[in-house]
């Protein structure tokens, strides 16, 4: 009887010593969670050169069809629900790709265009403006940032979309035009967002980002405060500068306050010399980090 006792003694202290020791080793040894809420701008940068890597990314082309598919598979593994919405512009058809998490409407919807310009009629050589556009600034920086962005926005941010839009950056080309995908997407959802805030060369290893003179004064502001607060006042230039005719342009005409966030002061636009070493993690960084802070700030809580 007694080393019965003795054993079930043994037992319950080796059940006790079990315990302690799985807490232990999940208390302090267990990695902590990631922080979901730190944009990455080494990891924005890799999506640059991962699109760089698909080629152009000209509408109807192999690499714009990659592209797109590409970045359903990195929206998806952040989370987000994936539609592509089809059209027609122009003759041409247009694939918006639409990121959501939930089914409310939006509140903001931030948007950058994926696809590349036809011909690098901007190259200081004549030879070359026939070429397609690489777009590592001009396309790619934007959907760098939006792509970050996804998987790091807190769950409980306001609702968000995440617009891709196809067909921006084709102006000036006979049978084309400009922002044709931001104005399908507008004509064909009657949405009435807070806020739409597009993001387009962005990634300028000299970062300077002026006020654009189209762009709703107050929502410009607000995002300017943002990054004056973080520090990145250099960056965020608050004078006015340019007036653009960007995939903001549509929302604007429907009424919805919008602004385009846009370093037009880009030497290599339209040229073969838009490429991935012309771009820096830190710019990525800055201007992911102040969209961040803009949207998980007081200010856009319902």
């Amino acid at each position: 009887m007694k080393n019965k006792f003795i054993v079930l003694y043994l037992t319950f202290i080796g059940f006790l010593l079990a315990i302690i020791i799985g807490w232990y080793v999940y208390a302090f040894q267990t990695p902590p969670e990631p922080d979901s809420a730190r944009f990455d701008g080494q990891r924005a940068y890799a999506d640059v050169v991962t699109q760089v890597g698909f080629g152009a990314r000209t509408p109807g082309s192999g690499g714009h069809a990659k592209v797109r598919e590409w970045m359903r598979e990195e929206l998806e593994a952040a989370g987000w629900q994936v539609e592509v919405q089809e059209s027609d512009a122009m003759g041409h058809p247009v694939f918006n790709l639409v990121a959501k998490r939930g089914e409310a409407p939006p509140q903001v919807i931030l948007g950058a265009h994926y696809d590349t310009r036809l011909f690098a009629d901007h190259d200081p050589n004549p030879a070359n403006h026939s070429l397609p556009v690489p777009g590592a600034n001009d396309g790619a920086s934007g959907v760098a940032v939006l792509l970050e962005l996804a998987r790091v926005l807190p769950p409980d941010t306001v609702p968000v979309w995440l617009v891709f839009f196809d067909a921006e950056d084709n102006g000036r080309i006979e049978g084309w035009d400009w922002i044709l995908g931001s104005r399908e997407f507008v004509k064909n959802n009657p949405l009435q967002p807070r806020a739409v805030v597009i993001v387009d060369m962005i990634g300028d290893a000299n970062l300077q980002i002026y006020k654009e003179r189209n762009s709703t004064p107050a929502l410009t502001d607000e995002i300017w405060a943002a990054a004056q607060a973080l520090g990145y006042e250099e960056v965020f230039i608050p004078e006015y500068k340019f007036s653009m005719l960007d995939d903001h342009t549509p929302f604007l005409e429907a009424g919805i306050p919008a602004v385009d966030i846009i370093d037009f002061d880009y030497p290599h636009w339209h040229t073969l010399a838009d490429t991935p070493d012309k771009v820096s993690p830190q710019s990525l960084q800055a201007v992911g980090e102040t969209l961040l802070a803009w949207l998980t700030g007081q200010s856009l809580q319902p």
